[in-house]
C-alpha cells in the first residue's frame, strides 16, 4: 500500500462495519483495523481518528485518539453540548425527566442546555427561573416564528452538539428548522413515507458550520438511566449549584436530604437552590441509594 497518506478526520456514521471519516474536506469510507476489536474497543461516531489512505483499496481506521467523553446508547463520543428540548405544554414539562438529562451530562463533561419549545403557546418564564439559579443555560424556541432558533445556533457554533427529547416535544422541528433541506422525520414525514429509510435507528453526525450535530434517533432517558447511572456518592457533583455549599454542612457525611445543619438544604429554604431541582436530586438519590458497586 505504499503511496498512501495519512490524516485525521472524525467518524460522522457507522454502517455495517463500515466507517465513514470526514478528513480534510472529504469523506472517506474506512474499515477499521482487527486489532481494536482484538482489544474489545470499537470506533463509534464522533470519535477523532487517524486514518490512512491508500492509492487503492480500503482506507483503514490506525488509531483512535482519547475521548473526551461517551454514551453507551447511542454509541457517540466526544460530546460538547447536549440540548435538551422540553415542550412548555402539550405535554408539560417532566421537571425529573429534565434533571436527570442534565446530570447525566454534567457528570461527563458535557455541557446541558434546555430548549423550551412550543414558548408562543405558553411561557417558559417559570421553567427558566428554575434553571437560572443552576447556572443551566434556557433557551425559548417556538416553530411558528423561529424564535430562539438563532440562539441555538450559536450554541452549535464550533462544538460537537446531540439533541435529545422525549416524542412530541418538537426535537424533529428544531432539527428541521436548523437544516431545512434535510427534513429529517417528524411525525407527518414518518406517515407520509411509511416505514422507511426515515425510519434508520442510526445516529450520524450532520455538518453544522464548524461544528456537528448528532442527530439521534430514539435517543432517550430511558437508556440515560439504565446506561449512564451515577452513583450515589457523585450525584451531588452532577448539580452545579450545590458545588459552593459542599463541604459546608454540620456533618461530613451529610447527604444533602433533609439533614440537620445541611448547607444544601438552607440554600434551598433561602430560595438560592431550586425546589424543584434540589427534588429531583432526592429522587435520583433514591432510586441508586440501594445499588450495589458491581
Amino acid at each position: 500500500m505504499g503511496g498512501g497518506k495519512t490524516l485525521d478526520g472524525i467518524i460522522l456514521k457507522s454502517i455495517g462495519g463500515f466507517y465513514y471519516v470526514e478528513a480534510a474536506e472529504n469523506v472517506y469510507e474506512c474499515k477499521a483495523r482487527g486489532n481494536f476489536r482484538n482489544k474489545g474497543f470499537k470506533p463509534v461516531v464522533g470519535d477523532k481518528v487517524r486514518i490512512t489512505v491508500p492509492e487503492s483499496g480500503y482506507c483503514a481506521i490506525e488509531e483512535i485518539y482519547e475521548r473526551k467523553n461517551s454514551i453507551v446508547r447511542p454509541p457517540l463520543a466526544n460530546i460538547d453540548t447536549l440540548i435538551i428540548v422540553a415542550s412548555t405544554c402539550d405535554p408539560a414539562p417532566n421537571m425529573l425527566v429534565i434533571d436527570k438529562m442534565t446530570a447525566a451530562a454534567v457528570i461527563k463533561d458535557i455541557t446541558p442546555v434546555i430548549v423550551f419549545s412550543k414558548s408562543d403557546l405558553k411561557s417558559p418564564q417559570e421553567f427558566k427561573k428554575i434553571y437560572d439559579l443552576s447556572g443551566i443555560k434556557t433557551v425559548e424556541f417556538s416553530i411558528t416564528d423561529n424564535r430562539g432558533l438563532e440562539d441555538v445556533r450559536s450554541i452549535l457554533s464550533g462544538k460537537v452538539t446531540a439533541l435529545t427529547g422525549n416524542s412530541g416535544v418538537g426535537k424533529s422541528s428544531l432539527l428541521n428548522a436548523l437544516f431545512p433541506d434535510l427534513q429529517l422525520d417528524t411525525g407527518d414525514i414518518s406517515k407520509k413515507l411509511g416505514r422507511g429509510r426515515h425510519t434508520t435507528r442510526s445516529v450520524e453526525l450532520y455538518k453544522f458550520g464548524d461544528g456537528y450535530v448528532a442527530d439521534t434517533p430514539g435517543f432517550s432517558t430511558v437508556d440515560l438511566q439504565r446506561y449512564e447511572i451515577i452513583e450515589k456518592e457523585n450525584l451531588k457533583f452532577a448539580f452545579p449549584e450545590f458545588e459552593e455549599y459542599l463541604g459546608q454542612c454540620q456533618f461530613n457525611s451529610c447527604n444533602h436530604l433533609c439533614e440537620k445543619g445541611c448547607a444544601v438544604v438552607e440554600a434551598v429554604k433561602d430560595g438560592k437552590i431550586s425546589k424543584s431541582r434540589h427534588e429531583s436530586f432526592v429522587a435520583m438519590y433514591n432510586e441508586v441509594k440501594d445499588l450495589k458497586k458491581w
